[in-house]
């Protein structure tokens, strides 16, 4: 199974970064994750540029066309998603939300930060707004608190919530190969 992971911060050495190295160190045997880390090469969303799709946009919606699955690995700014993200989620699911990588697509929303809850808040939006844009967004709960003191390499706690989320994923894959195959 391959799974695409994007990292909601620009920051070479953010938390979330780190997570999803983490979560492909963690990945049971046959899933592999691959990480989409060009968040930056996406241009302002703008409906006059709409037809263009700017290659770093259409590279976004092949790659999460082409994967199995998806992991996002969101901080939190502001409470909420950060704009970079959310930028990026806006292209993908334009001109038709309806008809956008997205739709069908299983996807697991994980996050880290330095703070108490973990990003719960930017968490519980992406969750909404890939919802809206048709995910089957796994019922899984990781929010990584206190990030920075989190990335010890003996955190089997950790190492058991991303495989959790794997088995989400993929349990997601395999009912939407039943559907498939049912229709």
């Amino acid at each position: 199974m391959k799974v695409l992971g994007i990292a909601g911060s620009l920051r070479s050495g953010s938390h979330n970064r780190e997570l999803l190295r983490r979560a492909a160190s963690a990945a049971p045997a046959g899933i592999e994750l691959v990480e989409w880390d060009r968040l930056r090469e996406v241009p302002p969303y703008d409906t006059d540029l709409e037809d263009s799709d700017p290659k770093p946009v259409a590279d976004l919606r092949r790659a999460i066309a082409e994967a199995d699955a998806v992991v996002i690995a969101t901080p939190e700014y502001n409470g909420s998603i950060p704009g970079q993200l959310k930028n990026a989620l806006d292209w993908v699911s334009r001109p038709d939300v309806h008809r956008g990588p997205f739709r069908g697509k299983p996807v697991a929303v994980v996050s880290a930060s330095t703070g108490m809850f973990g990003a719960m808040w930017a968490s519980a939006d992406l969750r909404k707004v890939l919802g809206i844009m048709g995910a089957r967004v796994v019922d899984n709960e990781l929010a990584l608190a206190k990030a920075h003191e989190r990335f010890d390499e003996h955190d089997e706690e950790l190492d058991t919530a991303l495989r959790d989320a794997f088995e989400a994923l993929a349990a997601e894959v395999a009912e939407n190969a039943r559907l498939t195959h049912a229709a």
